[in-house]
């Protein structure tokens, strides 16, 4: 079988609330706590398993999905919606901006906890 990412752990000052960040904005659905662990699973089965971090600080980490061009009007317009901060680039030095990198349309934002989230149309590189 060829290697999959199954799942990855996204440690949170709130699970509750974080899990429920992501999926309200991509349209996903927070499932049921399995263990310490409140899972939102992407289109390709892949878990982003919650976790409250407690008393250890957070570790900012980014996390890109791919989504469709019709996807992205959708989540695009629920980060407007909700008023957050979006930006052209993982740098954020482009406020209010989406890129058009590999001739599709990307944007990132903030979660709860400062993790940098991305929509992208395109692989990078066009692929």
């Amino acid at each position: 079988m060829p290697v999959q990412l199954n799942h990855t752990i996204v440690y949170a000052s709130d699970k509750k609330r974080s899990a429920r960040f992501l999926a309200d904005l991509l349209g996903l659905e927070v499932r049921p706590q399995f263990g310490p662990f409140l899972p939102v699973v992407t289109a390709n089965d892949v878990a982003l398993d919650f976790a409250d971090a407690g008393a250890n600080p957070i570790a900012p980490q980014h996390y890109a999905f791919l989504v469709t061009e019709e996807e992205f009007d959708l989540v695009f317009g629920r980060i407007e919606e909700a008023g957050l901060t979006y930006y052209a680039d993982p740098m954020r030095t482009r406020p209010g901006e989406i890129n058009r990198n590999d001739g599709g349309r990307g944007v990132y934002w903030l979660d709860p906890d400062g993790h940098v989230l991305e929509i992208i149309t395109r692989h990078y590189g066009g692929a």
